[in-house]
């Protein structure tokens, strides 16, 4: 039962959705002060605008950096981690991809492979894809070593599934692939901002993500973050007035690339969802992340011991330092996925299925009152 006057269905106590979309206290006012005074500025008449508006998308950078440990001017906003993808498959040198293997994990996140199956023919490059054995839920690490040879021109690597928080063994992958010769990607969406991510000690040549679930922001919110060396390699096919040192070099047959992350620029950058998601990022900045993944862990745990005590069959493994922040549950053929969210609704909480997979994951507003809810819903199942 919550303890103050906002009902449980709004308090964010029973909130199991930071795999998805994330939420923290006072997200709604802090947007919308934050949109407001970007409309108020941009309807204003005067010169303001572009000053105001770029200074967001600035800081809304540096704050992404400065969690990644990530050297200074490799990182740069995208609407997603798809296009994010692209943009850094679009711009490695040709002979990178060209008659090689592109290197995926079967629990990748499905816009991804979507996207790189369509890219192969284009590229010259084949997509092999590690499977799930028969009966897993996730991908093993010694599936993808073995898969992995001087082939390879580019790896993907899931840190943490979207299906399973199965967590991959980053050091030793990337290791692996610098043996292999191969350019390294990591998509760290599923982790960013609960488990830390240093950009500089993984050493992989680049990394994607967004800044919804754990980080809390808005959609539309991605970023790219690429290492120097690579940087400087890149010659992306998508460009524009931003993707020069001087952004108002107006020679048409002038155009050089900017010497960092800036050339992965194009156009006029988008920055609502900059502007949106900074207060997110600002938060997020202020907390004790290892309190909070502490928090986490504990909770993870009481969600496992309810599971197995229903007799459910765990799809995400035990051990703590082998997954990210979310417990996945295995529902039985007996059970309808959507009667079971209906039922945790019931009870102000909120977690979400992917087929007979109950996704639940506790974060920053996560209250044991809404875990103890989602544990007696689970008891009650059969």
């Amino acid at each position: 039962m919550t303890t103050s006057a906002t009902p449980a269905s709004q308090d964010g106590s029973g909130y199991l959705l930071y795999h998805s979309i994330g939420q923290y206290p006072g997200k709604a006012e802090e947007m919308a002060a934050a949109l407001g005074d970007f409309a108020q500025c941009w309807g204003t008449p005067n010169d303001a605008q572009w000053g105001y508006a770029l200074g967001q998308r600035q800081r809304f950078i540096e704050l992404w950096s400065r969690l990644l440990n990530a050297p200074e001017a490799s990182l740069t906003t995208t609407e997603n981690v798809t296009t994010a993808l692209a943009a850094l498959i679009m711009a490695l040198p040709r002979e990178d991809l060209e008659g090689k293997v592109v290197l995926v994990a079967g629990d990748c996140f499905p816009s991804l492979h979507f996207l790189l199956t369509g890219m192969a023919d284009r590229y010259g490059f084949t997509l092999k894809t590690v499977p799930l054995r028969e009966g897993a839920y996730w991908v093993e690490d010694e599936d993808v070593i073995e898969a992995w040879g001087p082939e390879v021109g580019l790896a993907l690597l899931t840190w943490v599934s979207s299906t399973s928080s199965h967590r991959c063994d980053l050091e030793t992958l990337v290791a692996h692939g610098r043996r292999q010769g191969s350019v390294i990607g990591v998509d760290i969406t599923q982790a960013a901002g609960l488990i830390g991510y240093d950009a500089q000690a993984v050493g992989a040549d680049f990394a994607v993500s967004t800044s919804l679930k754990w980080m809390c922001g808005s959609p539309g919110g991605g970023i790219l973050q690429v290492m120097p060396d690579v940087i400087a390699r890149c010659r992306p096919s998508l460009r524009g007035w931003f993707s020069q040192d001087n952004i108002f070099s107006w020679d048409i047959n002038a155009f050089s690339y900017a010497p960092d992350i800036r050339r992965f620029d194009n156009g006029t950058p988008a920055v609502m969802a900059c502007v949106a998601s900074v207060p997110a990022l600002e938060w997020h900045a202020a907390q004790d992340w290892q309190a909070e993944l502490a928090k986490n862990r504990s909770m993870c745990d009481r969600i496992i011991e309810a599971a197995d005590a229903a007799g459910f069959t765990l799809a995400s493994p035990r051990k703590a330092q082998e997954r990210g922040g979310s417990i996945m549950i295995r529902l039985p053929d007996t059970i309808d996925p959507s009667a079971m969210l209906e039922r945790l609704r019931e009870r102000s909480v909120f977690a979400d299925v992917r087929g007979p997979i109950l996704r639940c994951s506790p974060g920053a507003m996560t209250t044991d009152a809404g875990i103890e809810r989602l544990t007696s819903a689970l008891s009650e199942t059969f």
